[in-house]
């Protein structure tokens, strides 16, 4: 089994910055993208950030959060990471992250969720 553990989320005022970490374990033979989504009530879940885990680790970044927001991985440790500076009271929401892996070469790529966690930013 595949296990996705997000930590980071928490309360901030805005203008401050957070630091969201997403571990994946379990049985896992390649990890090819990872990405950090996030949702409000009624609104669909959109995508913040993503990146490869090959080559040069290339990224996507939505456009509410470019020159805010760095997404970064750690392949050894098949985390990744979602430094959030300059924050707003809109990127209040639930943060999920997604991973794009097979749990073995006889397995397909298919996508896995984590729990998500909570951001609030609010004075």
């Amino acid at each position: 089994q595949v296990q996705l553990v997000e930590s980071g989320g928490g309360l901030v005022q805005p203008g401050g910055s957070l630091r969201l970490s997403c571990a994946a374990s379990g049985s896992i033979f390649n990890i090819n993208y990872m990405a950090w989504y996030r949702q409000t009530p009624g609104k669909q879940r959109e995508l913040v950030a993503g990146i490869t885990s090959g080559g040069g680790g290339g990224t996507n970044l939505a456009d509410s959060v470019k020159g805010r927001f760095t997404i970064s991985r750690d392949n050894a440790k098949n985390t990744v990471y979602l430094q959030m500076n300059g924050l707003k009271p809109e990127d209040t929401a639930v943060y999920y992250c997604k991973a794009i892996l097979r749990a073995s070469l006889a397995t397909p790529y298919r996508d896995y969720w984590g729990q998500g966690t909570q951001v609030t930013v609010s004075s």
